[in-house]
């Protein structure tokens, strides 16, 4: 009777792991410390955050690399459950995805090369302003500065990486992006901050419109690590204390 019972455990258990749901996790892991690869392993403060989460609320995670411009349309097709890439949760975003309660606020910072002798002017003029392509740095220097003609010169990249590495080559002369990565990057790259164009931003996690038994599964872990202090230790975790 016992060996029964101790078979009948561990059936539960495994049965357990078979029927808890994967969802599939949608990311552009080239932002640091939010998400990136290391050692060909998905981290970051935003891959420990969705993982929290599904231990919380027992599901189960798989995370696909893409472009942070495919996210969206990723979400709408199918192709992934949920999207958390530092997203910044915005009027146009929300028609056509719904967001989790907002877990991070940045606002956007203005790199360039070390010793480059640049300034805050560099928005202006014939300068070259790199940005990551759908990112609300984008959309700040399309609607603010090209549309007014306040800059003459965009340059959109898959990647803020490869924005990066053109602001190193001299390629362009500034990147607009995140005020966290961009301070990350002032500690490790030979670039500078130069200004900050405050913008009051809130980081969500996307589920697709209308998946409201998933958001609020999202919801409840976010809940849970704030209360319990997981989520202040994983801010002391990639953000010191």
């Amino acid at each position: 009777m016992k060996r029964i019972f101790v078979i009948l455990v561990i059936l539960l258990i495994f049965g357990s792991f078979a029927l808890s749901k994967t969802y599939i996790i949608g990311t552009s892991a080239d932002f640091p410390p939010f998400e990136y690869v290391d050692n060909g392993k998905y981290v970051g403060f935003d891959m420990d955050l969705i993982r929290s989460i599904a231990n919380l609320e027992g599901f189960q995670v798989e995370i696909r690399d893409m472009s942070f411009d495919s996210l969206i349309p990723a979400l709408k097709s199918g192709i992934i459950d949920i999207a958390i890439a530092g997203m910044t949760i915005t009027p146009e975003r929300l028609k056509v995805v719904d967001f989790s309660t907002p877990y991070w606020s940045a606002d956007q910072d203005v790199i360039v090369k070390k010793n480059s002798n640049y300034n805050l002017t560099v928005l202006f003029g014939n300068h070259k302003v790199g940005v990551q392509t759908g990112t609300t740095g984008d959309l700040w220097v399309s609607d603010n500065l090209i549309k007014t003609n306040i800059l003459k010169s965009i340059v959109r990249y898959e990647s803020f990486i490869y924005a990066l590495q053109a602001l190193l080559n001299g390629e362009i002369d500034a990147v607009v992006l995140d005020s966290p990565v961009a301070e990350r990057f002032a500690q490790t790259q030979p670039v500078s901050i130069v200004g900050i164009i405050i913008t009051n931003e809130n980081y969500g996690i996307a589920v697709n419109k209308g998946n409201s038994e998933l958001l609020s599964k999202i919801n409840d872990g976010l809940s849970k690590m704030r209360s319990s202090g997981q989520l202040t230790s994983l801010v002391d975790k990639y953000f010191g204390k």
